[in-house]
């Protein structure tokens, strides 16, 4: 494994310690590669997936030809949000799963807000 995956996964289980999603609240982990986008909503007192989308998906994949820049973050955050207000959650608690707050997780986190979700 190579060092900067090892100090992500690091500060990954650091964060991980003090960070838990409820019923009301349930943790959304974001995930991203090189070419893609990935989320999942998560209630881990029950230890259920709630709801996971990804830039993999047919439907969105269509309308992007790439997922590596900030606008196609930013693309992704949008429609997840909708997606997560359908299934009716609405407020969440941000994992960001080690990664920098920055470009495409920052991109994400401020589409996500601006269509409304709560964190």
């Amino acid at each position: 494994m190579n060092k900067k995956r090892e100090t992500r996964l690091k500060r990954h289980r650091r964060i991980r310690m003090r960070m838990q999603g409820v019923t009301e609240k349930p943790r959304l982990i974001f995930h991203r590669s090189l070419n893609n986008l990935s989320a999942t909503v998560v209630d881990d007192t029950q230890n259920k997936v709630l709801f996971s989308f990804s830039t993999l998906n047919k439907e969105i994949k269509e309308k992007m030809p790439s997922f590596g820049n900030i606008k196609a973050a930013q693309f992704f955050g949008e429609v997840f949000a909708q997606k997560a207000k359908e299934k009716g959650i609405s407020k969440i608690v941000f994992d960001r799963a080690g990664y920098l707050y920055h470009g495409r997780v920052k991109a994400f986190a401020e589409a996500l807000r601006k269509q409304g979700l709560e964190f």
